[in-house]
């Protein structure tokens, strides 16, 4: 991350979950009550997803709280958000997420500046056994940090 980035929000359990195999950055097109909430830190990436429907990228299930000082023209929390991507890595992510056990997941919510990105990941599911691969790889490196400190 660098000094123009903002974090908003980290999905840890895409992290935890998938194998990352590719990331992109893709902007979004937002409301403007959505960006005012976002500067206050209101979005939730934990179980979200992208799909390609007709040439564009949408982000679904994505939660953007309504905005505390908006009126009646809120926007809806929950709804579909395009993602802006260039033709090319809609064909590279769409060719991607055809084969079987891939999917595309959001990282993290940030903004560059002053405009709100989205990290995109293309990820295959981990099974039991990686999981609990990766808890032994953590553990053994804490161990390792300790002694090395002492």
């Amino acid at each position: 991350m660098s000094e123009n980035e903002k974090n908003i929000t980290v999905n840890r359990k895409a992290r935890r979950e998938y194998f990352i195999l590719q990331t992109f950055e893709a902007g979004i097109a937002l409301a403007g009550t959505e960006v005012k909430a976002l500067r206050q830190g209101k979005a939730n990436l934990t179980d979200s997803y992208a799909t390609v429907e007709n040439g564009e990228v949408w982000l679904l299930n994505s939660h953007i709280s309504a905005y505390s000082q908006g009126n009646i023209n809120n926007h809806d929390p929950e709804r579909k958000r395009k993602l802006l991507l260039h033709k090319r890595e809609i064909r590279k992510i769409k060719k991607a997420i055809e084969e079987k056990g891939k999917t595309l997941v959001p990282l993290r919510l940030y903004f560059k500046n002053g405009i709100a990105k989205v990290e995109l990941a293309i990820v295959k599911g981990k099974k039991l056994y990686d999981k609990r691969e990766d808890i032994a790889k953590r553990d053994l490196t804490r161990e390792l940090q300790r002694k090395i400190k002492y």
